[in-house]
């Protein structure tokens, strides 16, 4: 294969991947000068037309003292469907590209594409699909039950390779705070590097002291608020999440509503010591990650929280955040003042038990 396609939406982990894939691929022996390297950051349609006839030439020339030589059109920004991709000079130049790849490349030639944006539906998207070596790289769904566990795999996967030790509940409070993004994920790791000097083993003091909070993490600081029925800590960071324009619906539905389901399962397999010992009946209703098994991960951080709520009070809040729901979805009321008579009903302590 002489053709290679890197995309995703995970724009580290493309970037890394695609890297690491150009290193392979060049011939042992070439240099700066054997090689070519496209920046495909366009400006608009005209300068995306331009890097395409940049890649196109780039491909039809021999290399400078001949051989192997590999045109790599990095982080291109026009093969997707915003404004600029769809823009017709983009599209021309997207075309003529794929009009050379599908005649074949000269011998010794190969070409690597990376892009964070590939429309799939358009004739290059599909042809990337079936006759490159297509590797996509996706940011994991943090909406999804079990992400907290794909996320961790990954951050474990490049501590080892900075040579740090991160485990349990250093962990647990890095992936929530860094997020899915691999290059949040990288940068933060390159911070705690740093900070920890000859010490490889991560604490959870060292995350706390060195992790900056991400949108994710303010989502999991509001769930956290909420266990330990803080009500003005909650409030504050919905507030923060609105003042920058972020939707009512998507923070009900990312924190405050997995938060309460998460403590009511935790508060109900906890009568039983733990959700491998509750009967099949109650295993059929937890969370569940993507192979089928119950998500332990989830239920395990909200089982401390659990404590502080009886099982009524979580029914109860259950039923408080479908009303709530229902009126930031159908009612004329305004969203804020609803997300913060919601968080006081979850917190009032004084609610009966």
């Amino acid at each position: 294969m002489s053709i290679y396609v890197v995309t995703g939406t995970d724009e580290g982990r493309v970037s890394e991947e695609a890297a690491a894939l150009f290193n392979e691929i060049i011939a042992p022996d070439s240099d700066e000068f054997t090689n070519e390297i496209i920046e495909a950051v366009a400006d608009n349609a005209e300068d995306a037309f331009q890097k395409c006839s940049q890649a196109i030439e780039a491909l039809q020339t021999v290399g400078f003292f001949g051989g192997e030589k590999v045109v790599w059109l990095k982080g291109a920004t026009f093969f997707g469907t915003d404004r600029t991709s769809e823009a017709e000079r983009a599209l021309t130049g997207v075309e003529n590209l794929l009009e050379i790849l599908q005649q074949g490349l000269p011998p010794g030639v190969q070409f690597l594409l990376s892009t964070t944006a590939m429309n799939g539906v358009r004739r290059f998207g599909k042809w990337a699909k079936k006759s490159t070596d297509f590797r996509s790289f996706d940011k994991i769904d943090t909406s999804k039950e079990g992400w907290e566990e794909q996320v961790g795999l990954t951050v474990k996967r490049i501590a080892r390779e900075k040579k740090l030790t991160l485990e349990g509940e250093a962990l647990d409070l890095f992936v929530q705070r860094a997020g899915a993004d691999t290059r949040q994920i990288t940068n933060e790791l390159d911070k705690l590097d740093l900070y920890l000097g000859d010490r490889r083993e991560v604490s959870i003091e060292d995350v706390t002291l060195m992790v900056s909070v991400s949108h994710k993490g303010v989502i999991w600081e509001i769930s956290r608020a909420v266990e330990r029925r803080n009500a003005n800590r909650a409030i504050e960071l919905i507030d923060s999440l609105l003042a920058k324009n972020e939707n009512a619906v998507g923070i009900i539905k990312a924190s405050i509503i997995p938060t309460v389901r998460n403590l009511f399962f935790a508060k109900l397999a906890g009568s039983y010591g733990g959700p491998n010992r509750a009967p099949a009946g109650i295993q059929a209703v937890l969370p569940k990650k993507k192979d089928g098994t119950v998500n332990t991960w989830g239920l395990k951080m909200a089982a401390t929280g659990a404590r502080n709520f009886s099982l009524p009070q979580l029914q109860q809040a259950m039923s408080d955040c479908l009303d709530a729901d229902k009126a930031l979805v159908t009612s004329g009321q305004d969203p804020r003042m609803v997300l913060h008579k919601l968080i006081i009903k979850l917190c009032d302590g004084k609610r009966a038990a």
